[in-house]
């Protein structure tokens, strides 16, 4: 089959050409794409899967993020987002349960206003009788 987008050959097997990852006009359904960028030497360098990466680099990425320094970015739709939520949620030492903000609905928010609203009411009320005695 060739590609509409680079004229590359490719295998009809394939939902995606392997040269730029233009989907096949045919292919209907869900594509999961990853992209592992790695800057290192003062290169910038792209792969389509971490097994891509040549070993000696693969090593170093593998030390390097599982170290104190390490950190991870995650870029996803809804729902990606949904389902990298449930992934989350069931890994070990992740706690469970609604977050802050989720716990504290409108209803709450206007609750603790109006207590907040009445102490400061009740304080400058304390602080002129004190002051008028």
């Amino acid at each position: 089959m060739t590609c509409s987008r680079c004229g590359k050959e490719f295998d009809e097997a394939e939902a995606r050409c392997p040269h730029c990852g233009e989907a096949r006009p045919d292919a209907s359904g869900l594509f999961q794409t990853s992209t592992v960028l790695i800057s290192s030497g003062g290169a910038d360098l792209v792969y389509r899967t971490v097994e891509e990466v040549p070993t000696g680099l693969r090593t170093r990425l593998l030390k390097s993020t599982s170290g104190g320094n390490s950190g991870t970015i995650v870029i996803a739709d809804r729902r990606g987002r949904k389902e990298i939520a449930k992934v989350v949620g069931k890994l070990p030492g992740v706690r469970k349960g609604p977050s802050l903000s989720e716990r504290l609905t409108r209803g709450r928010k206007r609750g603790m206003a109006a207590v907040l609203a009445l102490l400061a009411l009740a304080l400058v009320v304390w602080v002129f009788a004190r002051h008028w005695r």
